[in-house]
């Protein structure tokens, strides 16, 4: 969240949704995670959490700040990941992104059934640099390392997800 703003209007917006089936998209920074989980988990919708919840990838995967997100994600089953934006959240930069590559696989790994993933094109407001959407792409089996895990990540989650109605006479 971006901005610092009153929580009650957007609690009320999350209720008037919620019969729709809409989901919300949250984006905030790890470090803002403490003082927002008790707000995030009392929405009534699906909420889908943009790019992992942007962790400090200097910091190790398995440490308190990314173990905050990953118990946000197990104690609340509304909620999904994008398992998004190597190229935002790495210090090593392009190609690889390796370094992103331990985050983004353990929440694949740990929540399979409620990733997803894209480019995030057209990039913006990033300035260091225009990422090679190919290198994102070949991003996927680093962090989905199973072609079951992929077909998740790429098919049945976003269809779950996005069209609800049409994935329900399809094998889970």
């Amino acid at each position: 969240m971006v901005d610092a703003l009153p929580r009650e209007p957007l609690m009320e917006l999350a209720e008037r949704i919620a019969p729709l089936g809409w989901h919300i998209v949250i984006y905030f920074e790890a470090p803002e995670l403490p003082e927002l989980y008790d707000f995030f988990a009392a929405l009534p919708t699906p909420v889908v959490v943009d790019h992992m919840g942007r962790p400090d990838i200097s910091k190790p995967v398995d440490g308190p700040e990314f173990e905050l997100f990953i118990r946000l994600m197990r104690e609340n089953e509304n909620f999904w990941s994008k398992v998004t934006c190597p190229e935002r959240l790495s210090r090593q930069g392009p190609p690889h992104y390796d370094d992103v590559a331990p985050f983004a696989r353990r929440v694949v790994e740990e929540f399979p059934n409620r990733v997803l993933w894209g480019t995030d094109w057209p990039h913006p407001n990033l300035k260091s640099h225009m990422p090679d959407d190919a290198w994102l792409v070949d991003f996927i089996p680093k962090i989905a390392t199973t072609p079951q895990l992929q077909h998740k990540l790429l098919v049945d989650n976003p269809m779950r997800l996005y069209w609800p109605e049409e994935h329900k006479g399809e094998a889970q």
